[in-house]
């Protein structure tokens, strides 16, 4: 599953340094990736609230909710094992930028087919860069924890594709999808420079 894969879809890669970065401040790289995962969780839930009356969308997405959440916990774990605190929340200006995106007005299944573009395409860079850990971090028992939510990710991001074609309606999600990854490339260029997750 490389950064070029047909599944993931990704532009460009991330530059393999990036990973330097991270060993040089573990601390930081975690806490702010457990934060990713209660933003995730949020999304999720937001979501949700906007779009009630799909149960099968509530369902999948109550899923991933508490799977982000256990994510988070299992980040802080790790953070209080190598004598960690978690620090307070961190801006992702990654994901800022990917939201610009996001079209404003529009119709509903329009509003909803964007909500889950932007969110595949935040896991897909994540299962990216998960990937990047779980094969260059010297670390090995981080290593494999990345490992394991780099699958978990993948996942994720193939439930919320999934549904953006389910229920796009007259919107040509495929076409869409397309545009969001040449946004992201542009968007990348200017990250893989600070030991943050999207950074």
């Amino acid at each position: 599953m490389s950064a070029e894969s047909p599944m993931l879809g990704l532009r460009l890669p991330t530059d393999p340094r990036w990973v330097q970065l991270v060993e040089s401040n573990i601390s930081e790289i975690l806490t702010d990736h457990a934060w990713c995962e209660q933003k995730a969780a949020s999304n999720a839930i937001s979501t949700i609230v906007r779009y009630p009356e799909l149960t099968d969308l509530v369902e999948a997405l109550t899923e991933i909710a508490q799977e982000e959440m256990e994510h988070f916990g299992m980040v802080v774990e790790r953070i209080k094992e190598r004598g960690f605190t978690l620090g307070y929340e961190r801006k992702d200006d990654y994901v800022a930028d990917l939201a610009k995106f996001i079209k404003r007005g529009g119709s509903r299944e329009e509003q909803l087919v964007d909500r889950l573009l932007f969110a595949a395409m935040i896991e897909a860079r994540s299962c990216e860069r998960f990937r990047m850990l779980s094969e260059k971090i010297e670390d090995a028992a981080l290593a494999e924890f990345y490992r394991e939510l780099m699958i978990s990710e993948a996942g994720h991001y193939t439930t919320f594709i999934g549904f953006a074609r389910k229920y796009g309606g007259n919107v040509n999600v495929d076409e869409r999808w397309r545009q969001f990854l040449d946004h992201e490339a542009e968007v990348i260029q200017n990250y893989g420079k600070k030991e943050t997750m999207h950074g």
